[in-house]
């Protein structure tokens, strides 16, 4: 039985989910380059950067450890939408997804006893018609940085969408049933990761 839980990502809201589930977790994230490949369609590239995420932790930590990792991205016309790099980027995102559909794609990497296993999930978002006061309301709360897309449904944000199908955990950035399947993949349960007391 696995004994530690190292998750690679420095998001609040994947630590939140993972406590949630009552899970005692390290946190561990790998500095990896994020840039996305020439024609890179978003659902390989998020893929490809969770799995890259999941083996660079897992070769700093003992086998028996069981390495979570994920990666976000908002995709709209097979434009990837990152995290923003400033204000007028995340204002520039945000006006292009106004009014739209786009897909939220969060893919799980899992490793541990030398096995691996990787998914993903999708989600729809529909967007509001942000209107000009809306968009520099929600800019000036700060949540945009550090989101893929430039916006947080679980936040503020959830003032700029009308709209969601699928998981609202994948558009946050970490789907549970996802990982619970990886998880069955390898032989691990949730229940018996947890501690006693949990």
């Amino acid at each position: 039985m696995t004994n530690r839980i190292i998750l690679a990502s420095r998001s609040p809201r994947r630590k939140e989910i993972l406590e949630k589930l009552g899970l005692v977790f390290e946190i561990d994230p790998p500095e990896i380059d994020e840039t996305p490949r020439l024609r890179e369609n978003p659902l390989s590239y998020v893929q490809r950067i969770a799995a890259t995420k999941a083996d660079k932790v897992a070769l700093k930590h003992d086998q028996s450890c069981l390495i979570i990792a994920a990666d976000t991205t908002v995709a709209l016309d097979g434009e990837i939408f990152g995290q923003p790099r400033d204000l007028d980027e995340a204002r520039g995102m945000i006006e292009k997804l106004s009014k739209k559909s786009h897909r939220v794609h969060t893919a799980v990497s899992v490793r541990c006893e030398g096995r691996s296993t990787n998914g993903f999930d999708t989600a729809s978002v529909t967007m509001r018609d942000v209107s000009p006061e809306l968009l520099e309301w929600y800019l000036a709360t700060g949540e945009s940085m550090g989101k893929a897309g430039a916006y947080a449904v679980q936040g503020q944000g959830a003032a700029l969408v009308a709209k969601v199908q699928g998981e609202i955990e994948t558009v946050i950035g970490l789907p549970v049933s996802l990982l619970t399947e990886l998880m069955a993949q390898m032989g691990l349960k949730l229940k018996d990761l947890r501690p006693p007391h949990a």
